[in-house]
Order: C-alpha cells, then structure tokens, then sequence
C-alpha cells in the first residue's frame, strides 16, 4: 500500500516538513507501507486548461500520475488568505476526479492565526466529497507559533495529532481494502 504525501505549496518550507514529519511517523507505525512525498515545489505543473488529464506531458503528467497510483494521502497547504494554495487548487483540478475515489485522505495544514484551521473544515473537507474520498476524523494544523528557530515542531499536541493521523489514514485504508 502506498502513502502519497502532498507539500501543495511553492514557497517555504514548514509545510514539507510537517508532511515529511507525518509520512515518517506511518513509516514507523506500519513499516511495510510504502510512502512517497510530492512535494509541488520540485515540480514545473501546468496550469489546469480544460484538458483531458492524461493530455498532459512533462511533469503536469508525472504528478497526475502520482496522485492516481497512490492508495492514499496526506494533504497540507500553507493558509494564505484564508484559502488553500492555488497551487494546491490547480492539482486537484488537473487530476481526473476518479483519482481520489474511495481513497482516504489525512489534511494538515500550516498557518499563521489560530482560525485558519477553518480551512480544513470549509474548504478541503468539501472537496474530498466532491471526489468521493474517505477523510480521516482527525487533521493537523501545525501554527507558527509550534515551530522553533530550527523549524521543528516543538509543541507536544501537534506531534500527537501527527502520530494519530498517520494511524488512522493508514488504518482506514487498509479496513477499506479487507
């Protein structure tokens, strides 16, 4: 089983690392799964025109591909104005809808005021419906304020928080597929 984890962002850094942080923590609860990072600032993607999803070439085409192989995810974005990243936005418009269907997906996200972990609620949730995802009950949202000078998480929560949705993604997909 593979554990696709999404940076939906282009700039920074905190968001890679809580994925990375999140991925590592699946790592060690369930060794055999496979986990793969998609970290969108390695990636020159197209902008989302329309096009049928496998018309896509270069790395539009490789990350679409990603996503579609995957058996389940980790998604984080930066909050920048209230909203997710259009980044993030554009991979899920590019991808074919059927890519995430009955699939779980874990959210976290990265922000600088304690309310934009509304985002998860009001706008990423929403669209793991639209694709006909399982979302796992449990999400992330690391503050700024949880990051030391070194860019560590240091706040003891959110590292729980972390170690509990990587169970339960990896959890839920695997009762799915039994």
């Amino acid at each position: 089983m593979k554990l696709l984890g999404i940076s939906g962002t282009i700039s920074g850094i905190r968001t890679r690392l809580v994925v990375e942080k999140i991925l590592q923590s699946a790592k060690e609860q369930f060794p055999e799964l496979e986990i793969e990072l998609l970290d969108l600032q390695k990636y020159d993607v197209q902008f989302c025109d329309g096009r049928n999803p496998s018309d896509y070439t270069g790395d539009t085409k490789e990350v679409i591909e990603k996503v579609t192989e995957a058996d389940c995810y980790i998604i984080a974005t930066p909050i920048y104005q209230a909203s997710m990243t259009g980044a993030l936005k554009n991979l899920f418009d590019l991808v074919p809808v059927s890519a995430f269907n009955g699939k779980v997906i874990g959210f976290a996200a990265t922000g600088g005021t304690y309310q934009h972990y509304l985002v998860i609620e009001n706008q990423l949730k929403p669209i793991a419906g639209f694709f006909r995802s399982f979302v796992a009950p449990n999400y992330v949202y690391v503050h700024n304020d949880h990051f030391n000078s070194n860019n560590e998480i240091i706040d003891s929560d959110v590292n729980k928080r972390i170690e509990a949705l990587a169970n339960q993604v990896v959890f839920m997909q695997k009762s799915l597929k039994e």
